[in-house]
């Protein structure tokens, strides 16, 4: 797939590998001691592709030291050295190596065109908005804090529900006695904070028309079991800030576009499956064989 999280097209090793480990700089002469690391037969491994690997090992928890730095410079000589004499046999000419170039050549292209695409393309005040909106719709509401108590059998719940009757205040004692939930069971039943309609829909249906204090006073039947369920408290949901959620926001809205427009390139470009015409014209031949064959033939007729 071209869009991986964060937009990354392979590793930052194999970028650099396939890519050619001897990039010529652009900057100055006298700038040649800050850019590059080593060289190898003449042929330089610049600062940046160190930094950038660097980057990505301590991404995944690797530490920014000397030693790994020359471990970082080794490793591009060696796939220097290694590529020179792959080129010296023709191997980026034939056979699979050929391939493999070309597909990492069009993976590194679409990855520039990926990240030239955001970098020239910010999210707009109105994207932001008409999204954080929809974000609000959804917070409408209220959320609850309740109590449950599950258990496998009907008549198992009315029992808990004739205790309840008599004193509410055992409710948590009978929770960690009988609840088949292990996730509240321990807390007296305890859900805490939540929004109903995140709830299987038996059960949202039945908390929302409590009044707090209350519990239910049928038991709610559900893909899990039987349920017993008190309302301890309702408050009005809260939104996120616009600030809390743009992050999340600008990521969602960058892959909403950058999708957009590659449906739209696609939809443009000439694409055609070669072999697809035949393959069709087989099937089509192979569904029509047997109606042909049932056909009387003009000697069977009389």
């Amino acid at each position: 797939m071209l869009i991986k999280s964060r937009f990354v097209i392979g590793s930052a090793i194999a970028l650099m590998a396939l890519a050619g480990c001897s990039k010529s700089t652009d900057k100055p002469a006298d700038s040649v001691a800050d850019v590059i690391a080593a060289t190898v037969n003449g042929k330089a491994i610049s600062k940046k592709q160190v930094d950038m690997i660097m980057k990505q090992q301590a991404a995944q928890g690797m530490p920014d030291t000397p030693e790994m730095r020359k471990m970082i410079i080794d490793n591009l000589a060696l796939q220097t050295i290694a590529a020179e004499e792959a080129i010296k046999k023709g191997l980026d000419k034939k056979g699979e190596t050929a391939e493999q170039i070309e597909m990492s050549r069009l993976g590194i292209l679409a990855q520039g065109f990926v990240d030239d695409f955001l970098k020239n393309s910010p999210v707009t005040d109105a994207q932001y908005a008409a999204e954080y909106d929809k974000i609000k719709a959804a917070a409408a509401g209220n959320e609850v804090s309740a109590r449950h108590i599950l258990v496998e059998k009907e008549e198992d719940a009315k029992a808990i529900i004739a205790k309840l009757k008599k004193d509410v205040k055992v409710f948590a004692a009978l929770a960690k006695a009988q609840s088949k939930d292990p996730g509240s069971k321990e807390k007296g039943g305890d859900l805490g904070w939540f929004d109903p309609r995140g709830m299987v829909p038996e059960f949202g249906a039945a908390v929302v028309k409590l009044e707090k204090g209350k519990f239910t006073e049928e038991p709610v039947k559900s893909q899990f079991g039987y349920h017993v369920i008190l309302l301890d408290d309702t408050r009005t949901k809260e939104a996120p800030t616009l600030e809390q959620v743009k992050p999340r926001l600008t990521q969602q809205i960058q892959q909403q576009n950058l999708k957009k427009l590659l449906d739209e390139m696609k939809e443009k470009a000439k694409i055609e499956i070669v072999g697809a015409s035949a393959a069709s014209a087989t099937a089509s031949a192979a569904a029509s064989a047997p109606a042909a064959a049932s056909a009387p033939s003009a000697t069977d007729k009389k």
